[in-house]
């Protein structure tokens, strides 16, 4: 069934949701036709399940019939920290890590990383949204995660210390597995999980992040690329929390 988010001034008023910019012409690309069936997010986990009424070259005018919570969202809000990887390995992440549930993904700069901070921040920014938002609207989910850069990797520490538990994924050294750190945390309502660039990191990286309570944690014995160690750590979470 297609799926719309309340954004680009799409609403909601008196019993009828108002699809409009993108999203209308969307419809159009879908064939969406009068009688047909649609639901309409509010991008704050609930669902407004709608009858097509209307369709114009400007908009399409939906009845909502029933008014129910998203059911695809996590118990556990998960914010996904990475290190800024080189190319378009970003899109990739911000796309996979939606599909599997994360509630917010940043990238930063670390010691390794090799690329740089964008001169086109913004329109990055605005890129990596959209792909959310297509993410979210395919996979089903409540909200659309939001997504943005970080200027260094203390922020990212700060960002994770706002999280009821803070996961540092590092390849090396004395760590708990991630199973071990999920189980001796107990129940949690929010948690982070931050990743390395390609050159993964420093060590004084981090010791900084276990001087700021975050915890060391192991992936096992392989060695994951930087666009796939997000996913992977996201989705175990998941599965170790019951969202899978």
């Amino acid at each position: 069934m297609p799926r719309f988010f309340l954004t680009g001034g799409s609403s909601i008023a008196g019993g009828t949701a108002f699809i409009v910019g993108e999203d209308a012409a969307h419809a159009k690309v879908l064939r969406l036709r009068v009688g047909e069936h649609m639901i309409v997010c509010d991008g704050r986990g609930k669902d407004y399940h709608c009858t097509v009424t209307r369709i114009t070259p400007e908009q399409v005018e939906a009845e909502i019939v029933e008014t129910v919570p998203c059911v695809s969202e996590p118990s556990v809000r998960t914010v996904v920290l990475c290190g800024l990887p080189k190319g378009d390995k970003a899109d990739a992440i911000v796309q996979k890590c939606t599909e599997s549930g994360a509630a917010e993904i940043w990238f930063f700069i670390s010691s390794r990383c090799i690329a740089r901070m964008p001169s086109d921040r913004e329109k990055k920014i605005a890129r990596w949204q959209r792909i959310a938002e297509e993410a979210a609207k395919q996979s089903g989910r409540g909200i659309v995660p939001a997504v943005g850069l970080l200027d260094d990797i203390g922020a990212a520490f700060n960002k994770a210390g706002e999280t009821g538990l803070g996961l540092f994924m590092y390849e090396t050294g004395e760590r708990q597995t991630l199973r071990e750190a999920l189980e001796s945390a107990g129940s949690v309502g929010s948690l982070a999980v931050i990743t390395g660039p390609e050159g993964g990191f420093e060590s004084f990286e981090a010791e900084l992040a276990a001087m700021m309570g975050l915890r060391l944690c192991s992936m096992g014995p392989r060695i994951y690329r930087c666009e796939t160690a997000p996913v992977a750590a996201l989705s175990a979470i998941m599965y170790a929390t019951g969202n899978m």
